[in-house]
């Protein structure tokens, strides 16, 4: 597996301390944030999924701890829209240019607008997908939400 990806030269280019993670993937599992958690041997509040959506149609990444799911409302809410629903999983990949599972919110082909959950915040390091499936990396959510000019709002249900 290789430990550079789109996702990690974007962190280098734009100077932010990280550390790269590798673990097990297992594509199988029922949820696979859970998965990578349990893999790292971390809480799944500091291990984050990245979820491509659609907000009034228009694609957004959205950034959460691995153990809790997307408020629809909420994340509407969070772009100043009025629906959002889910991608589908070819879209999101064929939009971010990273296979689900290996979804990261770095280094995406057409980057969409992001925001991550608040409570990720509180964290001093969480781990985010690295661009790759088993890889993830470990950051400062406020650095990860600075790269990504992401919006930090309740995202979760």
């Amino acid at each position: 597996m290789s430990k550079v990806t789109r996702a990690t030269k974007m962190l280098e280019q734009a100077c932010v301390v990280f550390t790269v993670h590798t673990y097990d993937y297992d594509g199988d599992a029922d949820r696979i944030g859970l998965q990578a958690a349990e893999a790292l041997g971390e809480e799944p509040a500091r291990v984050l999924k990245s979820l491509m959506a659609l907000v009034d149609g228009k694609p957004v990444c959205v950034i959460v701890p691995s153990d809790r799911e997307v408020s629809m409302k909420k994340l509407a809410s969070a772009f100043g829209g009025k629906s959002a629903q889910m991608m589908k999983p070819a879209d999101a990949e064929r939009l971010s240019g990273y296979k689900v599972g290996g979804i990261s919110p770095f280094g995406q082909s057409r980057p969409p607008r992001a925001a991550i959950e608040e409570q990720a915040t509180v964290h001093d390091l969480v781990y985010i997908n690295g661009g790759q499936r088993g890889l993830q990396v470990r950051l400062n959510p406020g650095d990860a939400a600075g790269v990504l000019n992401a919006i930090v709002a309740p995202l979760v249900a």
